[in-house]
């Protein structure tokens, strides 16, 4: 039979890059965003060149109501679902507006976490399925630059890592993907270094690699690897006096 995937926060530029390579690969396909011209528009392109079965599903995934309507509302219980949500927001705003921190906060942890979590127990009682969540090396180690960001996809790798390790020794398997800098609409005005800076497709490429190969955690670029490894070893007295 067709494999399914469904994609979260598809109109990104990493989830639209995401939902071509697999659909190249022979997968039907959900896509699911807030922005529904946007996810029409990707919809009937991967149609006419995939020849792929696509549907298209209204949901923000902050909203409780929202997330309920999506499991719902899917023709099939997917087979691998990517989370592709994420909020970079302003760091010097959300360190003076509660509102605006509480957005980034909720996009980028509470609301996708909510939403893996039940289809985790729906994947589990099905006895199959693969859940790809995009997090960031950002929630490596929290820094003044961009702690909020960085907070909250610190709970998404923890909360990845803790269902990985819950159903570890069933069919349901947890990938973590960890891109470092990717060159899309969110880094737009942004001075990125070339060496540590992925393409779209080159993400894509890697969580369908990530699939086939059941990896549990990947860095896109696997510099950053050893880059975080080095920041994370940094003594809190010294990190503390640093503008990284």
């Amino acid at each position: 039979m067709t494999p399914t995937l469904l994609v979260v926060g598809a109109s990104s530029d990493i989830a639209e890059a995401t939902a071509r390579r697999f659909a190249a690969a022979g997968y039907a396909l959900q896509l699911a965003g807030r922005d529904e011209t946007a996810l029409g528009a990707i919809a009937a392109d991967l149609k006419l060149r995939h020849r792929v079965t696509v549907t298209v599903h209204r949901c923000d995934v902050t909203e409780a109501k929202d997330r309920a309507a999506l499991l719902a509302s899917l023709p099939v219980l997917p087979d691998v679902i990517v989370c592709a949500v994420g909020l970079l927001g302003d760091q010097r705003l959300n360190e003076t507006d509660a509102v605006a921190a509480e957005r980034v906060m909720r996009a980028n942890y509470e609301g996708p976490a909510l939403l893996l979590g039940s289809l985790a127990d729906a994947f589990s009682a099905r006895g199959s399925g693969v859940i790809v969540g995009i997090s960031s090396v950002a929630g490596e180690r929290g820094r003044a630059s961009n702690y909020v960001y960085g907070s909250a996809k610190a709970g998404m790798t923890a909360f990845l890592s803790g269902l990985r390790n819950r159903f570890g020794k069933t069919g349901v398997h947890v990938v973590t993907v960890l891109p470092g800098f990717v060159d899309t609409r969110m880094t737009e005005g942004m001075t990125l270094p070339p060496a540590l800076t992925a393409q779209p497709d080159e993400v894509a490429q890697a969580i369908l690699r990530a699939v086939e190969r059941r990896k549990d955690v990947i860095y896109v670029r696997p510099l950053w690897r050893w880059i975080m490894a080095i920041i994370r070893a940094i003594p809190e007295g010294l990190f503390k006096k640093l503008s990284i």
